[in-house]
Parts: structure tokens; sequence; C-alpha cells
């Protein structure tokens, strides 16, 4: 066993549904086993900042079913820079902080890597709705930030059929299109562009708009992920060719919002407490991941050299399943 005594605990970069119920999955796994647990406010600009609060079992509770983070959350430049980690080192001491917990995505691991150079030992767990951390299947917050944009395409979808519209919705995912190949395939949309598959606007949209409309479609949904952008040029394109009436919608931060799902409350606890195990048992600066249904761990350095692409039976399906 290690002789951790404290823990500190910080949510960092994007929120995430989900990340609460890992942040309380921490802290009663640390007090179940005895430690002493410390929340850094505001991500890595807390510990620069000497913003640590102390935890117990009452400062989680009620918030499982919460959205976004209790302990707040925020990207810092000046964590980047020797001065900022130094000052993060020293904040550490002063609390008496043996461990950290860090919850976000790649970024913040690299945060890890650098804090853990100064001596402080750290564990990652995956916290993104973009699903895009490659050592693990899945991340925290991705499965409520599906749900949302699936049910939010699902109303756009009842007033595009009722006004016979192409409705050109952009969902997150700046450098991943696992949302948006998911919420393509669940809303029947005629076609998803993504940063990950070069396209061709004449031929995978355009053209396949005037093949249906031959047919007797009258409603479409085109689904573009962030990284691709230009949903209202895409819009104005498409209805210029096509001459049907075409409107975008850009989703945007309430994908970020809302209750976590059955599955991000589960994954987000199972990966709190393996987090602090992990500590317990002399494992640290590594990444919590789930992997064919078993949570595992993996070293930072070998987390943060994997690559995660898009399935490509998921997008096999989506041209099938798009006439």
């Amino acid at each position: 066993m290690s002789e951790i005594k404290t823990i500190g605990v910080l949510t960092s970069g994007g929120d995430a549904p989900g990340m609460n119920a890992a942040i309380r999955a921490v802290v009663r796994t640390a007090l179940y086993y005895g430690l002493n647990v410390k929340g850094i406010l505001h991500g890595y600009n807390g510990l620069i900042e000497d913003n640590v609060i102390d935890m117990d079992l009452r400062s989680v509770s009620n918030i499982i079913q919460r959205g976004g983070t209790m302990l707040f959350t925020a990207r810092c430049k000046a964590f980047q820079t020797e001065e900022g980690q130094q000052k993060a080192y020293e904040t550490c001491v002063k609390h008496g902080i043996d461990a950290l917990v860090v919850i976000g995505g790649d970024g913040s691991f690299r945060g890890c890597q650098a804090i853990a150079k100064k001596g402080i030992k750290c564990i990652g767990i995956p916290g993104t709705i973009d699903n895009d951390i490659a050592c693990s299947d899945y991340t925290i917050g991705y499965d409520t930030a599906l749900n949302t944009s699936i049910q939010m395409c699902d109303r756009l979808r009842d007033t595009a059929r009722s006004h016979e519209r192409c409705s050109v919705v952009e969902v997150m995912g700046r450098h991943a299109g696992h949302i948006a190949v998911s919420t393509a395939i669940a809303n029947g949309a005629m076609a998803v562009l993504i940063p990950e598959k070069e396209f061709d606007l004449e031929r995978d949209v355009i053209n396949q708009i005037k093949k249906s409309l031959k047919i007797g479609k009258k409603n479409f949904l085109i689904v573009v992920a962030e990284g691709v952008g230009d949903a209202e040029g895409i819009a104005k394109i498409v209805q210029f060719a096509t001459g049907i009436e075409t409107r975008a919608t850009i989703l945007g931060h309430v994908q970020r919002g809302g209750s976590p799902t059955s599955r991000d409350r589960l994954i987000a606890t199972l990966m709190g407490c393996k987090a602090v195990e992990l500590l317990r048992e002399g494992q640290y600066n590594r990444v919590v991941a789930l992997h064919e249904y078993h949570i595992v761990s993996y070293e930072i350095e070998e987390a943060l050299a994997m690559t995660k692409e898009i399935d490509p039976y998921f997008l096999h399906v989506a041209d099938i399943v798009s006439i």
C-alpha cells in the first residue's frame, strides 16, 4: 500500500455531464479508506491561485444527478508555464496533497504529466463529451451529450417535416465526429459531415437530396460536426442548389448541460472509485479507462500516444440507411 494520506480532486477543460458523479465517487471512496480529500476549484487555476477546499461526505451529497461540475472548471494557460507548474506544486505541498485525481480530456492529462514531474502522484479520469480519449472506449459525458443531440434533432425534424424543409444541424466535436455520426444514424440523417472524413458537398449532399426529391422525399436532415463548421454557409449552398428551403441550427453548449444519463453516472462512479484504489495500490501517473466493458488503466504516456478513429462500420451504416 502507498503512504498517500490526502488526495486532491479537480475538473479541467470543458465540462461534461457525469463529472459530479466522478467527484462524488472519488471523495467517498477516499473517505471510505480513511484518506483526506481536498477539492480544487476552477481546475489547474485553483492550484496556482491556492483555491482549495476541504471535502467530506456531505460535500458531495445530492450531486450525482446534476450536470456540470461542482468544482467548476477552466482552461489554464498559466499552467503551461514552468512558473505556473511550480506554484501548483507549492499549493499541493502547502495542503499536504500527496496525489491528484484529474477529470478531463487530453489537455488535462498533459497537466497530470507536468505536475507528476514535480513529484505529485496523479490519476486521470476521461471526462469529455467528444468521446475522443483514445485509450478509453468511452468518456464521461458522451452519452448524455449524444442523447441531447438526438432529442434536439427529433424536434427539428418535426418542424422540417411540417414546412418541407432541409435542416442543417451542427453538433459539437471540434476534432472528433463521434457525436455527429451517432446522431446521424439515430436520427435518420440524409448525410453527416465530419472532420475525419473528406467529403464533397455536391456529391455527398446536394446530389443525394435531388435523388430523394424525385422519389417523393420532402424533408431532410444534415448533421455537421463542429470541426467542419459553417452550418449557415452549407445551408445557403444546399438551398440554392436544390431549391428546398434550408435552415441551419447550431446546438452549441446545450449539449454540455443537463442531468447525466444512467450510463454516465455509472461509468463515472466506477472510474472515480478505481482512481482512488489505484493510488492506494501504489499505481499512479495513469489514466483510468473503459476497455471491453472493464475498468482498466494505462500509463499516462501510453494513453496520450494512442489514437482513436471513427468506427468505419458506423460510417458504412450511416451511408446505407441515409437513402
